[in-house]
């Protein structure tokens, strides 16, 4: 845990955090609001005592409430992962400024984030679906995204269980043929 990147964080980006810095073993991890989250990536990319240039990893995240976007940056100079939340994402409207010209890679993770959780990365050139067809409506990370059972052929009447249960390992494929006779 690198004690320094905590109050340097402080030092840098200030009243642009949203709560405290949270550290754990080899994870610092600090929240910002959308509004700011293109100046804290850049200054934490840019400032020459942190320098986190490599990201690693973009993720989108329903929270139930409202939506996140999660960065997961590395840098020679810390011992430390650097997690930056953008937080508080309206639910309704997902929106979060691109870092695309930080990293250009990003362009495709803030593809999948748009395409399984419906944020659009404002400044992002290509916002498009990557996995799924262009007319597909919904986003299937969501939470309020639900498959509908299709022997019903109707919504209402549930959600079909999309696994079911694995047989003990110690059962044989014997043991296992007349579970599945009886049940």
């Amino acid at each position: 845990m690198d004690r320094a990147l905590r109050s340097r964080l402080e030092r840098l980006l200030g009243d642009r955090l949203l709560g405290p810095v949270v550290q754990r073993h080899d994870e610092t991890e600090i929240r910002v609001a959308a509004g700011d989250a293109t100046a804290a990536v850049q200054a934490v990319h840019d400032a020459p005592d942190l320098r986190f240039t490599f990201l690693a990893d973009l993720a989108g995240v329903d929270t139930g409430e409202h939506m996140q976007v999660v960065y997961h940056l590395w840098s020679e100079s810390s011992p430390d992962w650097l997690r930056v939340i953008v937080d508080g994402l309206d639910r309704e409207s997902p929106r979060c400024p691109s870092v695309t010209f930080l990293w250009k890679g990003a362009e495709w993770m803030e593809r999948e984030a748009y395409d399984m959780f419906g944020i659009v990365f404002e400044g992002n050139r290509d916002v498009r679906r990557i996995y799924l067809p262009a007319a597909y409506t919904s986003f299937p990370l969501r939470k309020d995204f639900h498959l509908p059972d299709d022997a019903s052929r109707s919504p209402g009447r549930g959600v079909r269980p999309m696994e079911g249960a694995l047989p003990p390992r110690d059962a044989t494929p014997a043991t296992n043929r007349r579970r599945a006779q009886a049940g």
